[in-house]
């Protein structure tokens, strides 16, 4: 069995299973055992899994399974209850040589969004296998004491984009100005969930999440009245596939503004990029320049965080290098 010296879900060291802090925010207080007795890894486990095709769907590469807390135990939902939790294990896709990796990156930059840079995501941790291996896990926040009490609408369906024929590409479409002009129709109070939409996308930059696309950004619908969804499946894509843009948009940031030299030159945003799209999506300039200013530098926090992760070292050499290069690229000066 894998032995944990740090919470697998704040990633605060000295734990060997969740921390009271972990309890109260991913479990409502209930004790929980950080193993799981199904094995992903394992051909029959996986097979059993797959066969309920009503606890699971697949976005993108990574299949994704319903799940509830039993008797304090993490276990898969069956047919008909009411599921609480998803659990995200590695890809079964083997052709991704760092697949195991993924559950590890994910909890790692969904922590470092919210402990670090004040983003409000849905909670979450890691769970483990009995051969040890990480699986991500996250609590449905559509969900509160097992009842389903609101929708997510993700914002491809709310721009009604949908496939065409053979483009399964659709998500990809677009640009973040176009989320931004449905925040401010769909959300009474937009200005402060405008905000934080735009401390996302300057994030999903900065930590090199190149798939941050139409569905996975959503408004919350709860008894008619529209809120911003908490992030999710934020993770650094760039330590395991290199996709060839630095944002998940085709149309990047927005059509409407003009691009600094720095991005034309390069090819990569600056700030005065982000702060033109601030602009451009309504915030003022004193708010926007408070969140760009967070991003000037990487605190030791994030190090601390990427060090007591369930990354290998590699991967933690890796993470710690495609951030500062994305910082970089950030800082540079527009003529």
């Amino acid at each position: 069995m894998k032995t944990i010296e740090v919470c697998p879900s704040t990633l605060r060291p000295g734990f060997s299973t969740y921390s009271p802090q972990a309890v109260k925010e991913l479990f409502d207080g209930v004790g929980v055992s950080p193993f799981i007795d199904i094995d992903f890894e394992n051909e029959r486990d996986q097979q059993q899994a797959m066969e309920n095709m009503n606890n699971m769907s697949i976005s993108g590469a990574q299949e994704k399974f319903s799940a509830i807390i039993d008797g304090g135990k993490i276990r898969l939902a069956h047919k008909g209850e009411q599921a609480t939790y998803i659990l995200k294990p590695a890809p079964f896709n083997l052709s991704l040589s760092t697949r195991k990796q993924i559950p590890a990156n994910e909890h790692l930059t969904m922590q470092i969004a919210s402990q670090v840079y004040g983003i409000r995501t849905a909670s979450n941790g890691l769970c483990f296998s009995n051969s040890g291996q990480p699986v991500y896990i996250t609590k449905r926040f559509d969900v509160i004491n097992g009842v389903k009490e609101s929708s997510q609408e993700d914002f491809a369906t709310v721009l009604q984009m949908t496939e065409e024929g053979s483009d399964s590409n659709f998500k990809y479409h677009g640009n973040y100005a176009q989320i931004a002009d449905a925040i401010q129709q769909f959300v009474p109070a937009w200005m402060p969930q405008m905000e934080q939409f735009f401390r996302m996308v300057v994030f999903d930059y900065l930590f090199a999440n190149e798939d941050a696309h139409m569905k996975n950004f959503s408004l919350i619908n709860r008894n008619g009245e529209y809120f911003l969804a908490p992030a999710y499946d934020l993770i650094n894509t760039c330590i395991h596939i290199q996709s060839g843009s630095d944002l998940g948009l085709m149309d990047g940031l927005s059509p409407d503004i003009e691009k600094s030299d720095v991005y034309d030159r390069t090819l990569h945003p600056c700030r005065l990029d982000f702060e033109r799209f601030a602009e451009r999506i309504g915030l003022p300039k004193k708010r926007a320049a408070s969140v760009l200013d967070m991003f000037m530098e990487i605190p030791q926090k994030t190090y601390a965080l990427i060090d007591h992760s369930f990354l290998n070292d590699k991967m933690k050499r890796t993470y710690k290098r495609v951030i500062e290069e994305r910082k970089t690229r950030f800082i540079r000066q527009s003529e």
